[in-house]
C-alpha cells in the first residue's frame, strides 16, 4: 500500500511521522541553523563558478544571480512553511512521501542524491583547483589532492552533528566576514579609484568592455543553471530543522533572511567585480576574488582569499555528505534506499548514507584522473538535473498541501509562501526553463540533456528492483496506525 493511502486513511488524522526521524539528537542551535542558511548562500558557485560566468556573461551575470535567487528563495519559503507544518530530517522527502506517495519520495531522493554526490565532486575538484594556486602544490596531480579532501570532511562528517553544526557555523563566519572584507576593499578601489591590474575602477570598465550584455543575451541565458547551481545548498535548512530543538522559532529567522543575503553577497559581488575588471580578465581556473586581489598588487591578499574559498568548497562538501546522510536513511527507513543506509552509529549520526555519497565521490576523484580540465563543469551541470528536479519537486508538494489546506484535512502555518499556487507554477515553469536553455550549449550542456533519458531508465528500474520492499514497509505502517 502506498504511504498518500496510509495518510489518507480514516484512522490516521494525525500528521503522519517519518520513521526515519527516529534517534536523531537535537544538538543543532539556533545559530548553527542562520549560519546553515548563510552558508547555503556562499559557496563554490560564488566563490568558483563566478569567474568563468563573468567572463562569458559579462556584467549582466549581477541579472541573473537575482533572477535566480528570487525563485531560490520562493522554494525555501515553500520548504520552510512544510517544515513548521512538520519538521523532519527527511525534509521534501518526507513531504514527497506524504504528498506524492512512494514513487515521488524515491524520485526526489535519489535525484537529490544525484545533486550531492555530483556536488561533492565539483567541491572536491575546486579544492584542487585552489590547491593548484600556490606553486608548492602544482606538482602534486589534482585527483591526489581531492581524494585528500575527501577523506578529510568524511573523518569530520562521522563524527556527530554537533561538530558538523559547529564547523559549518565557522566556516560561513569565515565566508562572511571575507566576503564583507572584500566588498568593502572594492568600495574603496572604487571611491580612490587605484588601478585594479591597469584598469580604472568605475562604470567605464563597463560601457569600455562591450556593456552590460558584452557578448549578447544568450551567454547570459547559457549560466542561468550554472546560477541555480550557486544557490543548490539553500535547501538544507530543511534537513537540519529535524536535527534542531526549536525548528518554528528558528526556521523562519533564517528563511526570512535569506532575500537579503542573496541580494547583497551574490548580486553586490558580482557588480563589485564587474566595475573593477572587465569581463575578459576573469577565467574559470581561479576565483574572481583572487584575480581582483592580485590585481591590486597584494599577493599575500590573493592568498588569503584563496585559503577562504578552499574553506568554502570543504563547507559544501561537509554539508552535502550531511544532507544526503539524512535523506538516504529516511528512504531507508521506507524501503527504497539499501538497507545499510539507514544504521546509525553511537553518536547519532546516519553513517551508512554518508559512506555511500563518498564513495560516489571517489569516482569523481577518478574523473580529476581522466578530464582535470573539464571535471568542474561537467559535473556541474549533472548537479544542475538533480537540483532542479528537487525543487520542481518541493513546489508540487507545496502545491498539494495548499490544497489539502484549503480542502480543511491539514492546518497552514502562519509563515506561508505568498500567492499560491502562482508563485509556484511561475518558479516550476522558470526552472524548467533553466533546464531547457541547457540544450543552447552544444559542448556540455546539450550531452548532460541526453542523460535524462538514462537517468529516468535507471530510476523506472530501481523502483522495480525496491517496490516490493516498499510496499511491505508501507503496509507495516499501516497496520501500527491501525492498531
Amino acid at each position: 500500500m502506498d504511504t498518500a493511502q496510509v495518510a489518507a486513511h480514516p484512522q490516521a488524522t494525525e500528521t503522519p511521522a517519518d520513521a526515519g526521524d527516529a534517534g536523531y539528537s537535537k544538538d543543532l542551535k539556533a545559530r548553527h541553523v542562520n549560519m546553515i542558511a548563510i552558508g547555503g548562500a556562499i559557496g563554490t558557485g560564488l566563490f568558483l563558478g563566478a569567474g568563468g560566468r563573468l567572463h562569458d556573461a559579462g556584467p549582466a551575470l549581477a541579472i541573473a544571480y537575482l533572477v535566480c535567487g528570487v525563485f531560490a528563495f520562493f522554494v525555501v519559503k515553500a520548504l520552510g512553511e512544510l517544515v513548521l507544518y512538520r519538521p523532519s530530517s527527511g525534509s521534501f522527502v518526507s513531504y514527497a512521501r506524504e504528498f506524492l506517495g512512494e514513487k515521488g519520495a524515491y524520485v526526489a531522493g535519489w535525484m537529490y542524491f544525484l545533486n550531492w554526490s555530483t556536488t561533492g565532486i565539483a567541491d572536491i575538484t575546486a579544492i584542487a583547483l585552489y590547491t593548484h594556486y600556490w606553486s608548492m602544490f602544482t606538482s602534486i596531480p589534482q585527483w591526489v589532492l581531492a581524494l585528500i579532501a575527501l577523506a578529510v570532511v568524511l573523518a569530520v562528517n562521522l563524527i556527530s552533528v554537533k561538530i558538523f553544526g559547529e564547523m559549518e557555523f565557522w566556516f560561513a563566519i569565515i565566508k562572511v566576514a571575507t566576503l564583507v572584507g572584500f566588498m568593502l576593499i572594492g568600495i574603496f578601489l572604487l571611491v580612490t579609484q587605484q588601478e585594479v591590474d591597469g584598469q580604472t575602477p568605475g562604470l567605464s570598465v563597463i560601457t569600455d568592455n562591450g556593456g552590460v550584455f558584452p557578448n549578447g543575451l544568450m551567454p547570459v541565458v547559457l549560466v542561468m543553471q550554472g546560477v541555480i547551481f550557486a544557490y543548490a545548498a539553500l535547501e538544507l535548512v530543511g534537513v537540519a530543522a529535524g536535527e534542531t530543538a526549536e525548528p518554528k522559532k528558528v526556521v523562519p529567522r533564517a528563511v526570512n533572511s535569506i532575500m537579503w543575503r542573496v541580494a547583497l553577497f551574490y548580486v553586490g559581488s558580482v557588480v563589485l567585480l564587474a566595475l573593477l575588471l572587465p569581463g575578459s580578465a576573469y577565467s574559470g581556473d581561479e576565483s574572481p576574488f583572487v584575480t581582483v586581489l592580485s590585481g591590486i598588487g597584494v599577493p599575500a591578499a590573493g592568498d588569503v582569499m584563496n585559503l577562504v574559498v578552499l574553506t568554502a568548497a570543504m563547507s559544501s562538501l561537509n554539508s552535502g555528505l550531511y544532507s544526503t546522510g539524512r535523506i538516504l536513511r529516511s528512504m531507508a527507513m521506507a524501503g527504497s534506499a539499501p538497507k545499510f543506509t539507514a544504521v546509525m552509529s553511537r553518536s547519532q549520526v546516519p553513517y551508512g548514507g554518508i559512506l555511500l555519497t563518498c564513495g560516489v565521490c571517489v569516482l569523481g576523484v577518478g574523473l580529476n584522473f581522466l578530464v582535470p580540465a573539464h571535471a568542474f563543469e561537467i559535473v556541474l551541470n549533472v548537479a544542475s538535473l538533480g537540483i532542479i528536479s528537487t525543487w520542481v519537486i518541493i513546489m508540487i508538494c507545496h502545491m498539494i498541501f495548499v490544497r489539502r489546506a484549503r480542502a480543511g484535512l491539514v492546518e497552514r502555518p502562519h509563515f506561508r509562501l505568498p500567492a499560491s499556487p502562482v508563485t509556484e507554477i511561475a518558479t516550476i515553469a522558470f526552472l524548467l526553463g533553466c533546464l531547457g536553455m541547457m540544450w543552447n550549449d552544444p559542448d556540455v550542456g546539450r550531452k548532460t540533456l541526453l542523460l535524462v533519458p538514462v537517468i529516468a531508465v535507471m530510476l523506472v528500474a530501481g523502483w522495480f528492483g525496491v517496490r516490493r520492499r516498499v510496499g511491505r514497509t508501507a503496509d507495516q505502517e499501516l497496520t501500527k496506525l491501525t492498531k
